[in-house]
């Protein structure tokens, strides 16, 4: 690390403290020439994961936007913020995991869904209503006959 006062790049770090809410490292260094300190801060690089959306737009992933899915599906439902939070970052880890940086959306909503399911049934209905794009009763009732087997199965 270059001193910012005589340039040497030998220092010697002092102190070391988790800073940003642990997503970055701040680190007190001294210069080994001219003594003097100054502060240096290690952090993640900032990549970005885009989703790949089913009409080929891409947009950066946003566990904002995912979480609200899952509060609007669980909405008068007994699952608890946290759980949801929880899954939501689950499904986030996932998704870094693979060390694409793309994903296509259906894979974080087959993803979700295989979450929801073992959650709540109802949840998993509307959050499969809406991410499915059921188009008529038909289409509903297939489903749900689905849920119902898989639980008979259980």
């Amino acid at each position: 690390m270059l001193c910012p006062y005589c340039k040497n790049e030998e220092s010697k770090v002092i102190d070391s403290r988790q800073s940003e809410g642990g997503m970055a490292i701040r680190r007190r260094r001294e210069c080994e020439v001219c003594q003097k300190r100054f502060t240096t801060y290690e952090r993640y690089e900032d990549i970005h994961l885009v989703v790949v959306k089913k009409d080929g737009r891409r947009e950066p992933f946003s566990r904002a936007k995912l979480l609200g899915g899952l509060l609007r599906a669980c909405e008068k439902r007994p699952v608890p913020t946290e759980t949801l939070n929880e899954l939501a970052l689950a499904v986030e880890r996932e998704i870094w995991n693979s060390d694409a940086a793309e994903v296509d959306s259906a894979v974080i909503g087959e993803k979700v869904m295989e979450k929801l399911f073992s959650l709540d049934e109802v949840a998993y209905i509307r959050f499969a209503s809406v991410y499915r794009q059921f188009k008529d009763i038909d289409r509903f009732m297939q489903e749900l006959n689905r849920l119902v087997s898989n639980r008979e199965q259980v």
